[in-house]
């Protein structure tokens, strides 16, 4: 089988490359792979009863996903729907009983894109969006019936996410609407009425490369247009009444007992170098009137904060109410300014206020490091905190009520996998807001993780003991299958939904009775891509030359055979991490058992051609003790690279002299460096990345170091200084709506402008409309069609170069 798809993708591809050809199709199977429907999600109902089952919709058109859009404030705004440019949305919604009985479609309107479903807190209604030609609406649905009916036309404020809430009364909705009358956008400036200026009076403003930035007056008062929303509390009923005055009012969230709302408004002065999340702000506590109870805070421009990644605001942050109170507000102060730098005893205070909101914030907690989020089992509350400069992360219990002091729950790394304890396993309670799940007496709570392992990942279900942190083991996945609990569903954890799936199986939904170790199938999903079955896979484990063990899952095409068909053109696909221990980048990621059907431009697809795939061989770039993994960056992942190469190759299924490298973003920015700094591979595939480090100077991935500080790692690091020493021909493929930070398109134009003024094997393709991950059926489809050709021109048919031993 394998040997007559090579000898089609030769045959197809013989043609010569040409440059303006118009979207192109990639070859059977890949085509039919793409049009195939993606497995639904679910949703798990409040009581642990049902189950929402959310229908995915395929992959958009190019009319769809190049529509016009404004980026303001570093986001992207369709102008046309008033909200975000990219939403996410489905295309069904069906409720399920967990204990069986009859799946009940939602009843919507053909052809809906359906966004933000939620549950109301009591589990008997559904909200949605629906989005139009003209805007976005608010519909609810029943969960007995299915009927939904429409609660407001096509007027809500979606710019900044899920546009409602549910209140704690079941029967309610905050949401953020477009204020009525506002009349038509402000228009473009035809005739500048004069330069745009932009000062700074000596304060150092360090800040990363951002992407649909502010730039010009037009642009901020298209940002006062766009996010201005006047707040409404919208009834099941169909009832709506207005809430305060409108405002650009970024989040609004009512309290668990339905009297007060929080509410974040931005204000001026804009900026044009960061996004909005770092605009002014005032963070208010309303009623449920609209009359402000409490200014908590009005936090100014944050244009000047530290590019470390432990910095963070000096006003309040993650204001947020606590789930077993009626209404009790926490939130996080730095105590160090938001500067790791400044030395400080303490790094951040935990507050908390109740209601009326009119004394002074008590002191929850004061912590070493950084807050990293508050949940609360009764008057306990688990604090996190975190600090990434060590990688440490601590959990203590801090009861609110007596005299005990806090105690420290967890204390780990998060580069340990292997020791990771999990996360809570957590539910709504009555107001919506979600907990973690105790047993009747309080006793214990449960967690669930991946479960790390030597052998791959095996996700886990824990019982914890809070007064003691001592953790039994209830339930593990085990082989041949990879499952994972989606939603425990009574106190004692004798019951849970898990998604379990294997190599041959696909992903579906299970009732597990976990003390009889008994199974229920809930959903029969059916193979959305049965031309991939027969690929098999495999994890493998390998060790680089300075002794760090690697790690990677092999895949070889269907019906392969290593003995009667000998050795195969290979791609490998990457992506770098930065570790600050050896053994920390030793650890295995991924499972043998998961089911693999590739979805979008997967480099997996390159199976259907007669390639051998070796996926996320680990690249793991270490830095110990005073040293930074980016200063050996070169030297580790070309050992990384050779490690994996000479594995497969002692495995005998590879050919070392066709072998392709590929990634994408960081991957791409590792492809590069791999052709200019090593003879290992014969073609490379490199997709929306950045090549140039002077060109993102405050920092870039998990660098936190500035170009100034440490020039010669930006320089070494940077391929587009090396383009003069590419060895192997290049395909460069970008979004040229590329949305992300540091990778703008310029990055990929001038690369491929060095690559070429030196002469080397370089093409260049620009997808229209997409952003940095591509979306559109045209842009997919042409992807992989030219990742196919340019392996199969440079790749599949190479010639060895030397006698080598195998």
């Amino acid at each position: 089988m394998y040997r007559r798809a090579i000898l089609l993708a030769l045959l197809a591809f013989a043609l010569p490359l040409r440059a303006q050809d118009g979207y192109r199709q990639p070859p059977a199977p890949i085509a039919q792979i793409l049009d195939a429907q993606p497995l639904p999600a679910a949703s798990i109902h409040p009581g642990r009863r049902l189950m929402l089952l959310l229908e995915r919709r395929g992959l958009p058109p190019i009319a769809e996903v190049a529509a016009p859009f404004l980026g303001l404030g570093g986001d992207r705004v369709n102008p046309k729907t008033n909200g975000t440019a990219r939403e996410l949305s489905y295309a069904e919604l069906a409720v399920k009983a967990i204990d069986g009985g009859t799946e009940r479609k939602i009843e919507t309107p053909a052809g809906a894109r359906i966004g933000s479903p939620s549950w109301s807190p009591d589990g008997r209604a559904i909200a949605f969006t629906l989005t139009g030609d003209s805007g976005i609406a608010l519909w609810v649905a029943d969960a007995t019936t299915g009927k939904a009916r429409a609660l407001t036309g096509p007027v809500l404020n979606g710019t900044t996410g899920a546009p409602c809430q549910w209140m704690s009364d079941n029967a309610r909705l905050v949401c953020r609407t477009i204020p009525r009358g506002r009349g038509a956008p402000p228009p473009d400036d035809e005739v500048p009425a004069g330069p745009i200026v932009q000062q700074t009076t000596g304060k150092a403003s360090p800040n990363r490369t951002y992407e649909d930035l502010l730039g010009s007056p037009g642009d901020e008062r298209k940002f006062e247009y766009y996010y201005t929303s006047q707040l409404a509390i919208v009834a099941t009923d169909g009832q709506t009444r207005t809430l305060g005055a409108p405002g650009i009012h970024v989040r609004a969230e009512p309290s668990p007992d339905g009297r007060y709302v929080v509410v974040e408004t931005l204000h001026r002065p804009f900026s044009y170098v960061v996004p909005r999340s770092r605009f002014p702000r005032r963070i208010a506590v309303w009623d449920i009137d609209g009359r402000v109870v409490r200014e908590l805070a009005d936090v100014g421009l944050d244009e000047t904060r530290s590019i470390a990644f432990d910095a963070v605001s000096s006003g309040p942050r993650d204001v947020e109410w606590r789930a077993t109170a009626p209404a009790t507000l926490t939130w996080a102060l730095a105590l160090d300014g938001g500067n790791p730098a400044t030395s400080a005893a303490k790094r951040d205070r935990v507050l908390m206020l109740a209601a009326p909101f009119t004394g002074e914030p008590t002191t929850l907690a004061e912590l070493e490091t950084r807050a990293a989020g508050v949940s609360w089992i009764g008057d306990v509350a688990v604090v996190d905190e975190e600090w990434w400069k060590t990688r440490r992360v601590k959990s203590w219990l801090v009861p609110t009520a007596g005299s005990a002091q806090p105690r420290l729950l967890f204390d780990y790394s998060s580069e340990d996998r292997y020791a990771a304890p999990g996360k809570f396993v957590t539910v709504p309670n009555a107001s919506g807001l979600r907990v973690p799940l105790t047993t009747a007496d309080g006793r214990y709570a449960y967690l669930v993780g991946e479960g790390a392992s030597p052998e791959g990942d095996r996700p886990f279900l824990d019982r914890l003991e809070l007064a003691t942190g001592k953790t039994t083991r209830l339930w593990r996945s085990a082989a041949p299958n990879y499952e994972e609990v989606v939603a425990v569903l009574d106190p004692d954890a004798r019951r849970v939904v898990t998604r379990r799936e294997s190599v041959r199986d696909v992903p579906n939904y299970f009732l597990r009775d976990v003390r009889a170790a008994k199974l229920t199938a809930l959903t029969r999903f059916a193979d959305p891509a049965p031309q991939f079955a027969g690929v098999t896979s495999q994890l493998v484990t390998y060790a680089r030359d300075d002794g760090v063990q690697l790690s990677a899952t092999l895949y070889l095409p269907a019906g392969y055979d290593a003995k009667r068909d000998g050795r195969l053109p290979f791609f490998l696909w990457a992506y770098p991490q930065e570790f600050k221990t050896a053994a920390a980048a030793a650890q295995v990621r991924g499972s043998p058992y998961r089911f693999t059907r590739p979805t979008g431009a997967s480099h997996l697809l390159l199976l259907t051609q007669g390639y051998g795939v070796l996926d996320g061989p680990t690249m793991p770039i270490v830095g110990e003790g005073d040293r930074e993994p980016n200063d050996h960056y070169v030297e580790q992942l070309v050992a990384s690279a050779q490690a994996a190469v000479d594995k497969i190759v002692a495995m005998g299924v590879a050919d070392r002299d066709r072998i392709g490298i590929g990634g994408h973003s960081y991957g791409a920015f590792m492809t590069a460096n791999l052709l200019a700094h090593s003879r290992i591979f014969r073609a490379g595939v490199a997709r929306s990345g950045a090549y140039n480090r002077t060109l993102t100077p405050f920092g870039f991935q998990a660098e936190e170091r500035s170009y100034w500080q440490v020039p010669q790692i930006y320089g070494r690091m940077s391929p587009f200084n090396y383009a003069d020493s590419v060895s192997a021909p290049i395909l460069l493929i970008h979004g040229m709506a590329d949305d992300n930070s540091g990778t703008f398109p310029i990055q990929t134009e001038r690369f491929y402008a060095a690559l070429k003024g030196h002469g080397k094997t370089v093409r260049y393709v620009q997808l229209p409309g997409e952003a940095h991950g591509y979306r559109a059926r045209e842009s997919i489809g042409h992807t992989l069609w030219e990742m196919v050709t340019w392996l199969d021109t440079y790749v599949k048919p190479a010639k060895p170069t030397a006698t080598r031993n195998e």
